[in-house]
Parts: structure tokens; C-alpha cells; sequence
């Protein structure tokens, strides 16, 4: 998995009705663009993520679409 700064990574619920997370990525802290990412979510908490295989990034030209 790979990202920069802007993108958006979306983890997804493990529960029937419970909605996924989403947060825009806010740093980059492995080497070319591989985690740990920092992560802001719309509630102002930040984390630091190892994103597991239920999480996707989102570019700016995909969030566009």
C-alpha cells in the first residue's frame, strides 16, 4: 500500500451495520509513500495507521470522481 499526503484512506466496517471510518492522510512516515501514516478523521482525532487489508486509499482524482 502507498500514499501521500491528501489522499483519503477508508477502513472498512468489520460489522453488518456499522459504517467504516474515513480520515485524510496528513503524513507520510515510511519510505516511498508506505506506512505508518498519520491520519486526521473528520472528529479532529489523529492516529498513527498500519492500514490492514480492509483499508483503501483514495487520490485526489478518485475522491474527485
Amino acid at each position: 500500500m502507498r500514499a501521500a499526503v491528501g489522499d483519503i484512506i477508508r477502513v472498512h466496517g468489520h460489522t453488518v451495520g456499522v459504517d467504516g471510518q474515513e480520515g485524510k492522510i496528513i503524513e507520510v512516515r515510511g519510505e516511498h509513500g508506505e506506512p505508518p501514516y498519520l491520519v486526521r478523521f473528520s472528529d479532529g482525532r489523529e492516529t498513527l495507521m498500519f492500514p490492514g487489508s480492509d483499508a483503501e486509499i483514495l487520490t485526489p482524482e478518485e475522491q474527485a470522481k
